[in-house]
């Protein structure tokens, strides 16, 4: 597979396939404006996970291993299985990203597919069912919604420009920058990313402690968008490694980038 493009290319709309079968699948229990019909439980440390959650995971592990049995696996509600490290292609897989909008109603939630090779991803696919919209690149070939090609914002000016991101982080460039626009609150990460790299947003900036899963899939949508997520020293995210847990990251436009980065540095 390794530089095959051509077989990416066979394989993604396989993946798309499978991401719609699994939205189709969480929307079973999902209620607009009102509470999840499914279980919930909390996990170690207090956030909830949802039979969706479970059941959407067990279903997209079934299928894209099908597709790629030689692909090793990290997913948010699946143990971790340290032999991933090393091996040349990973799924990483968010079955429900934004779990607690999922079961409170809101539609911003969505499902992230990333397939990682030599620890950044190639393909991936954001999908929010409750929004029917559906996010998706290759590496080197572009990313699209919905089949139609999408691009970052082309806003250059930081003061003028519109961030979404936790209230903490909004407050530190505020300091410095304080004409910044607010959009709504994006509770998905990867569908967060995704709304930066198709313009709707200019940029992202997203708290200490997201996981592969949250951020890989949109990662590489962005990237082909013509935008980048980067800490806050510019350094791009590294995934697969023992612990997949990532700082302070900024999603947006190059033009940006850095003068983001130097203001929630300095703020």
């Amino acid at each position: 597979m390794r530089d095959d493009t051509a077989l990416l290319h066979r394989l993604l709309p396989e993946v798309r396939e499978v991401a719609r079968e699994a939205g189709d699948l969480a929307l079973r229990y999902f209620r607009p404006g009102l509470a999840t019909s499914a279980q919930i439980w909390s996990k170690a440390g207090g956030s909830p996970v949802t039979e969706a959650d479970l059941a959407v995971d067990s279903f997209l592990k079934e299928r894209l291993g099908g597709l790629l049995p030689d692909a090793a696996w990290l997913s948010e509600e699946t143990a971790d299985d340290h032999s991933r490290l090393g091996r040349d292609l990973v799924w990483i897989v968010d079955p429900i990203d934004g779990t607690r909008a999922y079961l409170s109603g809101s539609r911003d939630w969505s499902i992230a597919i990333a397939l990682l090779r030599t620890e950044r991803p190639v393909l991936g696919i954001v999908h929010a069912p409750a929004h029917d919209t559906l996010f998706e690149a290759i590496a080197g070939s572009g990313a699209r919604r919905d089949g139609a090609p999408i691009s970052v914002s082309a806003t250059v000016q930081l003061g003028s420009c519109s961030v979404a991101g936790p209230v903490f982080m909004l407050d530190r460039l505020a300091r410095t920058h304080p004409d910044t626009r607010r959009p709504p609150r994006v509770p998905s990460l990867a569908l967060r990313i995704a709304r930066v790299a198709e313009g709707a947003v200019d940029a992202g900036l997203i708290s200490g402690n997201a996981r592969d899963w949250d951020i890989a899939a949109a990662d590489l949508v962005l990237a082909e968008a013509g935008g980048s997520l980067a800490g806050l020293d510019g350094a791009a995210p590294r995934y697969n490694q023992p612990d997949p847990c990532h700082g302070e990251l900024i999603a947006a436009p190059a033009a940006l980038q850095s003068g983001l980065a130097r203001a929630i540095r300095t703020g």
